[in-house]
């Protein structure tokens, strides 16, 4: 359906609709209702990206994943960014409709919601200024109708009768009820008062309950009127247990006062110091002649608040008590931390009769506090912010930035290669250079800026109230500092970095969003090269899906038997004859059509499914060389391993494992390494590839001299067969450093008594170079691609059905 068809069918739509191309993902089509919902001009939406329109996280996603091929359809509320930069709410649904059976486009239809809204929020302020009201008194407040059913209960109600969770989730007023009477001590009494009182509706009723926790609860019930006429309950709950405890308290203190390690003071009613304890006195530092007829003020000299004594003196008067810690001198003028509380004694009429205060010294448990404080905000190793004061920090720095229209930026460092200073100088002269690393960093900030280490050799930093600009001059900084030479132990070395970086609002408005986008531009930096960095773009989330969709595409792939193996032949040189093959994997998606091996064995290798791949090759490659076996066709197998299936513990004993599955002599079967494998680990891999000689396996290096080549290996390492790398060939015999190259290789491979092929062949004028060069065995083009089963078993078969057929 062309996209000027659209234009009369969504016109007469109520809805806003905007018609987007499947492919493209930008605007085809947009009626009059949309364009006036975003106030934009006629003809303004055509061709734009349908994701500019995105307001929210949860769109951008949804078109990601469209573009991933994740979805096609979502129905939700959300918000819209109008063309002067604000926000409209809406109700939308994105559809993907089938116009024709080869054509296809998602509709987005959105409903304006703003009324709808605006009168919903005013009716949740309202309930919220009604529960606030509620929740903000000190007393327990439960609210019930004439017949009793509940209305309401604030969160002081549910502490103070520790109502179980059960009924805090489930409503259940008979439950809450039973509950009730059975906390009561006298339940008696209590349920002859609560029968008068809800048989007299006008009834304004005190009492005093006993609970059977301790506690001793005022009970103050009032009627509840609407329009002249009683429609409900008050019940209001105070706890007096605090009340009565300060009057044993002060009858219990002529004992307690003087033997008492807390310092305690007590004064008269206008708040006059009449009596202190001797550690009051050393606490303080002032004798009692000293502090009598003082006024309690003088023990409260808070060092941070000018006003701290008028607000303790008001919360003292309006909640009976006060606790908190404080600041003070002591005659000396020394400052000391302490715990400090005052309450009233109150005479019979409930008139304050004395204030009695404590003190605990808290230095050696502020100290202590402090210490702890810095190991749970900040790393042991490097003194920086960790993850959770870096949460913290982003946290206040986002809230400032959108309160304000600021700009941040989050950088993700990470250290390159710094698992070989690790594995070789080790963990202790890291760890060195971690703290050195982290001052370096240090010194590229301001003092507005944060540098926090997660772990490891990963760093993140937050820089506020910067622009992009700002922010590459820093990370340039960063790079610079990291790039002049470390010495340690008089030993120099260099360490680079790689840097990602995102921008508040633009690549994240969360943490975990920003130190994601950042870490995923990171990883591209990794990728590219290392020693750099790079701003995140939202591309790399869709290359990101891409692998995600690829690395799914081959765990089915494995699942429903799609892969295929190919061989190519490998000629004998001096002969002629074919001896072997080399086995090759090939895959057709039916989505994905033909994927070349370049392109799928790098992502298999990141996510690891590599390894069962490659256990999956190795299978049939041996079934295939038993099956030609059995066919009088004595032909090598070789295969290639990953580093990663070569690091498996259970590697050799696989193996082992398949070639007696398949009754195949071991000498049959070529392993062909990379040299890198062979590096990572030289003493695991020595055991290793010994364990496989001793089993009879042969055992080459593939692509020889692209990698850390190295003679020492080669001696040590029971190798059989060297394969020289196609890029070395292609320009044989014109290229005089290949051809220098392949002759070095050749005569150190004859000096080690070790045979050498060549892969890449394609002319004859290759073959006779190597074959005067040397080279003992080749496989490419000249004499033939790599075939699937059938194909080989009739090229094998073109001479009389002869293996060993002499082709040159």
């Amino acid at each position: 359906m062309k996209n000027s068809n659209w234009q009369p069918l969504i016109e007469g739509m109520l809805e806003a609709v905007w018609v987007v191309d499947p492919i493209e993902l930008r605007i085809v089509a947009v009626n009059r209702a949309a364009e006036a919902l975003l106030g934009a001009e006629p003809g303004t939406f055509i061709g734009q990206p349908v994701i500019d329109l995105s307001a929210t996280p949860e769109d951008m996603f949804f078109w990601e994943d469209v573009a991933a091929g994740l979805t096609d359809q979502i129905f939700s509320e959300t918000l819209l960014r109008r063309r002067d930069g604000t926000t409209v709410q809406v109700e939308r649904r994105v559809s993907l409709i089938k116009v024709s059976q080869d054509a296809s486009v998602f509709v987005l239809a959105a409903r304006d919601q703003s009324a709808q809204r605006k009168v919903e929020n005013e009716l949740e302020k309202l309930i919220a200024e009604l529960r606030a009201t509620l929740e903000s008194t000190a007393d327990g407040i439960l609210v019930a109708d004439l017949e009793g059913n509940i209305r309401g209960y604030n969160q002081h109600f549910a502490e103070m009768w520790n109502l179980p969770q059960e009924l805090l989730t489930h409503r259940n007023d008979a439950a809450v009820y039973t509950w009730m009477h059975q906390c009561v001590l006298d339940t008696e009494r209590y349920a002859e008062r609560l029968g008068a009182i809800t048989r007299s509706p006008l009834l304004e009723a005190s009492d005093v309950l006993m609970l059977r926790t301790g506690q001793v609860l005022e009970r103050v019930t009032l009627p509840q009127f609407a329009r002249g006429r009683p429609i409900g309950r008050v019940f209001s709950y105070r706890d007096i247990t605090r009340r009565l405890a300060d009057e044993a308290r002060l009858q219990l203190a002529s004992t307690v006062f003087d033997s008492s390690l807390d310092a305690i003071f007590v004064t008269d009613a206008a708040h006059r110091v009449i009596a202190v304890n001797p550690s009051c006195e050393r606490l303080t530092g002032y004798t009692q002649a000293e502090l009598l007829d003082q006024p309690s003020r003088a023990f409260f000299s808070d060092l941070s608040e000018v006003a701290f004594v008028d607000q303790f003196m008001e919360q003292l008067v309006r909640a009976g008590h006060w606790e908190g810690e404080v600041w003070n001198l002591r005659k000396n003028g020394k400052p000391y931390l302490c715990l400090a509380s005052m309450v009233p004694v109150l005479d019979e009429q409930g008139a304050p009769l004395h204030y009695i205060g404590f003190f605990k010294d808290l230095s050696e448990t502020h100290a202590a506090r402090k210490k702890i404080e810095e190991l749970a905000y900040n790393d042991a190793l490097t003194g920086l912010p960790n993850r959770l004061l870096l949460a913290e920090r982003i946290d206040h720095a986002l809230t400032l930035s959108e309160r304000n229209g600021y700009s941040c930026a989050v950088l993700f460092l990470d250290l390159d290669h710094f698992k070989h200073i690790n594995d070789s100088l080790g963990h202790l002269f890291g760890d060195r250079v971690l703290i050195e690393v982290s001052e370096r960093i240090k010194g590229c900030l301001r003092h507005v800026d944060t540098a926090a280490r997660l772990g490891g050799d990963e760093f993140v930093l937050l820089l506020n109230q910067v622009d992009v600009r700002g922010t590459e001059i820093t990370a340039r900084r960063i790079l610079d500092a990291l790039a002049r030479p470390f010495t340690l132990d008089d030993m120099s070395f260099t360490v680079t970095c790689s840097i990602g970086i995102a921008l508040y609002p633009d690549d994240g408005v969360t943490m975990d969003d920003l130190i994601k986008n950042a870490d995923s531009a990171m990883h591209h930096v990794k990728e590219r090269g290392r020693s750099g960095f790079r701003f995140y773009q939202r591309q790399m989330n869709i290359g990101l899906l891409s692998r995600m969709k690829l690395d799914h595409a081959m765990r089915l792939a494995l699942e429903n038997n799609e892969f295929r193996l190919h061989f190519q032949p490998q000629v004998d040189l001096a002969s002629g004859n074919i001896f072997g093959v080399e086995a090759l994997i090939r895959w057709h998606d039916q989505e994905l059509g033909n994927i070349p091996p370049a392109r799928f064995i790098p992502v298999a290798e990141e996510t690891g499914v590599i390894v069962s791949i490659g256990n999956w090759v190795l299978t049939e490659a041996v079934r295939q060389c038993a099956q030609w076996q059995a066919q009088d066709w004595a032909l090598t197998m070789a295969v290639n391993v990953s580093a990663l299936q070569f690091q498996q513990a259970n590697f050799v004993e696989g193996v082992a494992e398949v070639l007696r599955a398949f009754s195949l002599p071991p000498a049959m079967l070529e392993l062909e390494l990379t040299e890198s494998i062979l590096l990572r680990d030289v003493d695991e891999a020595l055991e290793r590839l010994d364990a496989l000689a001793e089993l009879g396996v042969q055992l080459s290096i593939d692509d020889f001299g692209t990698g850390y080549s190295s003679l020492s290996y080669l001696k040590r390492f029971p190798i059989h067969k060297l394969k020289i790398d196609r890029s070395f060939i292609s320009e044989l015999p014109a290229n005089d450093s290949d051809t220098a190259i392949v002759k070095a290789v050749i005569n150190m491979a004859q000096a080690l008594k070790l045979r050498v092929i060549a892969e890449g062949v394609e002319t004859e004028m290759q073959r006779h170079f190597l074959v005067s060069a040397g080279c003992d065995e080749f496989q490419g083009f000249l004499c033939s691609p790599a075939l699937s089963r059938e194909e080989f078993n009739e090229f094998m078969e073109k001479d009389e059905k002869q293996p060993q057929t002499k082709l040159f």
